[in-house]
């Protein structure tokens, strides 16, 4: 891989550096027309007020480039307080039903961080019981919540593994202006939020902030062998994604008493997380980038390689498709196996498109 297929993802990382913690000790190093370069990118990627939480203590700060990303700040500090008041409006809403709900990532990732303005959110993503699972779907259909963009769960692929009644056992309850908002426990929401950056190719940087700013916030008893779960492969993707946060963006880790094995990356995962910095916009991840359905291609199958070339699986999201290990082993067979899965889907749930008259 030559550098410069990753040189715009190198500055995405060195704008991030240690972005979400209150008093940021690196050293921001960019140029201005480097800070010129990463603005857009840190911009459509919802990182922009973190980028402006680095700039802003430095010459750079009053730079055209700044000023947008501090644009970017302030518009989510308005943002932030409306979204935390759809949060109190669904649970009151489902516990006026006597439905207990949990929720994770968005909110419960920016509480992480020093403000929660710096960390974006759009959608609610809440987990209820398998058995409260249809009455709070109909809950969440009410006029009253139309306004609020609800991701309903029963339970996550991510940490499959961990029943949800086990789940709800451990949560805790943050304050959020006089409710009570239901939360994973710091193992749990560790381990989701590594596996979902994983599951997703690591494509948006601010995911991986995320696991910074978890991991240099873990409470004094967080247990270690509840976060990294019974299987194996698993526990070593929560890892891989510690060892990213800290060799991409330097999250602190040498407190961790799994630092060494966090640090023993493949290169290749690396490069491949950087390359995906370079444009690190929701439009270039599947299906989004797919111009149209591979059933189309079935019948006129002018443009058939290209659409194929476009659905090649990102070396990262295939080797977590097919329950692979993050090695120096070739991706190729893993790349293939998540290429067979996805056709043999197709071909069981897919009716072959019929020819237009």
């Amino acid at each position: 891989m030559k550098k410069r297929d990753t040189r715009k993802g190198s500055l995405v990382a060195r704008a991030l550096a240690g972005s979400w913690r209150r008093d940021v000790s690196e050293p921001f190093d960019l140029s201005r027309p480097e800070l010129d370069e990463v603005t857009p990118l840190l911009y459509g990627s919802g990182a922009a007020a973190l980028g402006w939480w680095r700039v802003r203590n430095t010459d750079l700060a009053s730079s055209p480039s700044a000023e947008v990303l501090h644009q970017a700040y302030r518009l989510q500090l308005l943002q932030s307080s409306i979204h935390e008041q759809k949060i109190r409006k669904v649970f009151r809403l489902l516990r006026s039903e006597s439905i207990e709900p949990i929720l994770v990532k968005g909110w419960a990732a920016a509480a992480q961080y020093p403000e929660a303005a710096l960390r974006p959110y759009g959608d609610i993503d809440i987990c209820v019981t398998a058995e409260d699972f249809k009455a709070a779907g109909a809950v969440l259909g009410r006029p009253e919540v139309s306004d609020c963009w609800i991701d309903l769960h029963k339970r996550f692929t991510e940490i499959g593994d961990r029943r949800t009644e086990d789940l709800f056992s451990r949560t805790r309850l943050l304050p959020l202006d006089g409710e009570k908002i239901r939360t994973l426990s710091p193992e749990d929401h560790l381990a989701l939020m590594a596996v979902h950056l994983l599951k997703h190719g690591a494509w948006r940087p601010l995911w991986l902030c995320d696991i910074g700013a978890a991991i240099e916030t873990l409470p004094g008893d967080f247990d270690w062998d509840l976060c990294l779960g019974r299987h194996e492969k698993r526990a070593s993707w929560i890892l891989c994604a510690i060892g990213l946060a800290s060799c991409l963006l330097d999250a602190q880790i040498d407190h961790l008493p799994l630092a060494k094995r966090a640090r023993e990356l493949p290169a290749w995962l690396v490069t491949n997380v950087l390359k995906q910095w370079n444009t690190p916009f929701a439009i270039n991840q599947p299906p989004m980038n797919h111009p149209k359905p591979i059933g189309q291609y079935l019948l006129r199958p002018s443009g058939l390689l290209s659409g194929l070339r476009e659905r090649w699986p990102d070396p990262i999201i295939a080797t977590v498709s097919v329950n692979g290990r993050f090695s120096n082993f070739p991706r190729l067979p893993y790349q293939l196996g998540n290429c067979g899965a996805r056709m043999t889907r197709f071909l069981l749930r897919s009716p072959l498109p019929s020819r237009a008259q």
